[in-house]
């Protein structure tokens, strides 16, 4: 089991489980995968027009994650990663679903951006395509979202997602099955709304070659080439025919089209609008296929962090570049609020990713002095919370920004967002090392420890150094009053 990770991908349309095996060749790593399960859940297709959930939808899809937490049962934590795409990211009621989805899985699941969605898909088609200096142009049609990325190599250079996907625009402009020149022209304008924002950065960087990933793009190649209406790939002639086709006999008839697969029928014709609105939107004339997708994105993404080339590294680093952060505050904050984390927390692997969050937190904290030193907290949390993070999931972004949000000030304003006793105390380690490094210079040795005893705090400092920091005095016992307020008795003892 050493060697396998294992990804979920739960989209608008299918859910969706790969297990891969990682090999070295050559000094590279490579992920085959070994065994698949897929499951259609149509998601999107329960939610209402005020982005609710049906309890039908979410019925259908626990039973589906069930299975898939069978299959995961002997996998450890660190080797699993799952995440959730568009339906997650609009549905109002994901907060009641997603503790049932995880309890179902077994693992934790993650609702990522589109522009992440984006990002993991383009690693997962580069995977599997052979070496190249070409730029590559990769559309992924989902069942509630479309991602579009341009590419080199393994580096995606531009990526979007636009809010319209196969299971959206077939339950929108066809909602009964019936296909007609006018309902196929209105699902193309649509998706040429959503398309032109972002034809003009793409035209203007350009692509070698057009590739289609995941299910509409499969689907639409082997009905062009098994019916004969196209012979090198997805080409917008074919896309013409097929349309034709479909308008002649008025719906999908499935014994007509060969190729296509059962469970595609009900959602082609909003997958076809989509993608005929990209080769006139973005004037493309022919596509391949291929065959890596968002999950095999995610099993790269996974044995990169196992390898310590964690795309969350690079992003941070990005950030305190783009907001010129001091990194010697910053190293300084660090150093202490990780040796209080060490002191507080017990060393175990769930919380080893909560010590990752506080890292990043330590460099981001103050990204916000970028837009004013007043409130500079509150420009933090907003940034972190809202920005295009690259790596990162939501809910790492939600942790990064209530760290950010919470290092200073009044504590209350994190009240409703701190989910357990674990977030209260990494807040502790950083408004502690924040304080501590207020002069903004190298503190060589603690002056204070930590024990705590349930919702004790003690905080045992130094009384030569309390005399000599009258400041610092002060606001440990501004403290005290800050902790009370949030069911915490935090205790200054001098020694």
């Amino acid at each position: 089991m050493e060697h396998l990770l294992a990804a979920v991908d739960l989209g608008s349309n299918s859910f969706r489980l790969s297990i891969g095996r990682v090999a070295e060749q050559n000094g590279t790593k490579h992920i085959y995968q070994i065994d698949r399960l897929k499951e259609t859940v149509r998601l999107a297709a329960g939610l209402s027009s005020a982005k609710i959930l049906d309890d039908e939808s979410v019925e259908r899809a626990i039973e589906v994650l069930k299975r898939f937490g069978e299959r995961l049962r002997s996998f450890h934590p660190d080797r699993v990663r799952a995440v959730a795409t568009n339906t997650f990211r609009v549905a109002r009621n994901v907060a009641d679903f997603l503790p049932r989805a995880e309890e179902a899985l077994g693992f934790p699941i993650e609702v990522i951006a589109g522009r992440e969605e984006a990002r993991l898909i383009y690693s997962g088609v580069s995977h599997t395509l052979p070496t190249s200096n070409d730029r590559r142009l990769v559309v992924d049609i989902g069942g509630g979202s479309t991602e579009v990325i341009i590419g080199r190599g393994d580096e995606p250079l531009l990526t979007s997602s636009l809010y319209m996907g196969c299971v959206t625009y077939s339950r929108k402009f066809f909602p009964d099955g019936v296909i007609d020149n006018y309902s196929m022209k209105l699902a193309e304008l649509a998706a040429r709304r959503e398309i032109e924002v972002i034809t003009k950065p793409y035209r203007k960087m350009g692509w070698d070659v057009a590739i289609g990933s995941s299910g509409t793009a499969k689907a639409l190649y082997a009905i062009l080439i098994e019916g004969r209406l196209s012979s090198d790939g997805i080409t917008r002639d074919g896309l013409e025919k097929l349309k034709a086709k479909l308008v002649r006999a008025g719906r999908v008839v499935p014994n007509e089209l060969p190729g296509i697969k059962l469970e595609r029928a009900d959602v082609l014709t909003g997958g076809l609008a989509i993608m005929s609105a990209f080769f006139d939107e973005m004037r493309v004339e022919v596509m391949k296929t291929g065959d890596g997708a968002l999950r095999l994105g995610v099993l790269v993404d996974l044995a990169g962090r196992e390898e310590a080339h964690d795309r969350r590294d690079v992003s941070v680093l990005a950030f305190t570049k783009r907001y010129h952060v001091d990194m010697r505050q910053a190293t300084r904050v660090k150093r202490s609020a990780l040796s209080l984390f060490t002191s507080v927390l017990p060393e175990r692997t769930e919380q080893d990713e909560l010590r990752h969050t506080l890292n990043w937190a330590c460099d981001l904290h103050e990204v916000g002095l970028s837009i004013a030193q007043a409130g500079y907290h509150k420009h933090s949390a907003y940034i972190l919370n809202h920005a295009d993070m690259p790596g990162f999931s939501r809910l790492d972004q939600a942790q990064l920004g209530l760290l950010a949000l919470a290092h200073t000030g009044k504590l209350t304003k994190a009240q409703n967002l701190v989910k357990n006793r674990d977030q209260w105390l990494t807040i502790l380690c950083l408004r502690l090392s924040v304080l501590l490094c207020r002069r903004r210079v190298d503190v060589s040795k603690l002056p204070l420890s930590l024990s705590i005893k349930g919702t004790s705090i003690i905080c045992q400092v130094d009384k030569k150094w309390l005399t000599s920091n009258p400041l610092t005095d002060f606001s440990l016992h501004g403290e005290e009053a800050e902790w009370a307020k949030v069911g915490f008795n935090f205790a200054l003892i001098p020694v």
